[in-house]
């Protein structure tokens, strides 16, 4: 069986909960859209069934699916329906859905719900992707209160530069908000994960957790208080020895300069290894951190082996908890949100 294998560990996923949580002080959704940012949303998901206030999905499906498997917990639909169809499905199975647009609101008012609905009312504060302008937040608020089909409405927006803290978009967005809800009463949901930890202000009556659930830190290597939840990894399962000024890999961008063992992984791009985290990207072996070198391959990738010890049959890690994942991201130009929801062809393995 090809050894590659992800290590989900559910101890660490809520030991960041609560750690997340804690800091937060308020109610906090586990955002697992994007099948839990490549973790897996069923199972992550009952994890947390004990501790989490709510869940946070992108879409439909991704809500259907927790509530086929067991979840009960209100889950909120981020992005709203994509057709007033779906409407019925959100009633079906007691969502709260994102209204984000004119659209999503007229079709919303237009179904003929059998009780009163929770909606999230999106706010555009100046990222400029979904939800309406501050002036014209307060008209579309004021349409679902006196449609009498909306039992609460909580007020919330997302924040494009929450992980740069020095840009002073955060503040600019934080005031926006905050100026168009003066007078509309509700609960409010402003922070990200990184609004969340660097963002006191932010904090309003729910949070919204999803990169630094998952052990990620949002400004870059690791922080004290959160755990990895993958680990990925893999075995050497061919070496060799070439001799220097050999080149190694797809279109020979690597050479060797000494005489270098070669450990050759099964892992590569079409199992979501970034193609361009090429030499220097870093790996483990136990303890021993050492370096992809060459190009990654499909299937496959090699890595400079120590000189005498490390060779067929030893694992290696590619992140976990030796390398850092947003070290990886870093070495191919990409982010770790990115990393982790490519994962595949990998056996999952859950720890409790």
């Amino acid at each position: 069986m090809r050894p590659l294998n992800a290590q989900i560990r559910l101890d660490n996923l809520r030991h960041n909960y609560q750690a997340l949580k804690n800091i937060h002080g308020g109610k906090l959704l586990a955002v697992v859209k994007a099948n839990a940012y490549g973790h897996g949303a069923v199972r992550c998901a009952h994890a947390l069934a004990d501790s989490a206030d709510g869940f946070a999905v992108a879409c439909l499906a991704e809500a259907v699916e927790l509530r086929e498997n067991g979840i009960d917990h209100p889950i909120v639909l981020l992005e709203g329906v994509f057709d007033a169809k779906e409407y019925a499905t959100v009633e079906q199975y007691g969502l709260w859905p994102a209204v984000c647009s004119q659209w999503q609101l007229e079709a919303l008012v237009r179904h003929p719900w059998q009780k009163p609905v929770k909606v999230w009312l999106k706010m555009d504060s100046g990222m400029h992707r979904t939800g309406f302008f501050p002036h014209d937040y307060a008209a579309a608020y004021t349409a679902l209160k006196q449609s009498g089909l909306v039992a609460d409405i909580v007020k919330f927006s997302h924040f494009a530069s929450a992980d740069d803290p020095e840009s002073g978009m955060t503040d600019m967005q934080i005031e926006a908000f905050d100026a168009a809800c003066a007078g509309l009463e509700g609960e409010e949901s402003l922070c990200n994960s990184a609004a969340l930890m660097n963002c006191p202000e932010a904090r309003r009556d729910w949070g919204r957790v999803g990169i630094a659930l998952y052990g990620v830190n949002p400004f870059g290597g690791t922080h004290p208080d959160l755990k990895p939840v993958m680990r990925l990894s893999t075995r050497v399962f061919g070496e060799r020895v070439l001799q220097p000024h050999s080149p190694v890999g797809y279109g020979a961008i690597f050479y060797t300069q000494k005489s270098t063992r070669v450990g050759l992984l099964a892992c590569g791009y079409a199992d979501g290894y970034p193609r361009n985290a090429t030499t220097g990207a870093p790996v483990a072996i136990g303890t021993h951190r050492t370096r992809v070198i060459g190009r990654v391959s499909m299937d496959m990738m090699t890595i400079e082996l120590d000189p005498s010890h490390e060779g067929i049959g030893n694992e290696v890690e590619l992140w976990g908890d030796i390398v850092n994942v947003n070290e990886t991201a870093k070495a191919a130009g990409t982010i770790a949100y990115e990393l982790l929801c490519n994962v595949k062809r990998a056996k999952f393995t859950y720890y409790e």
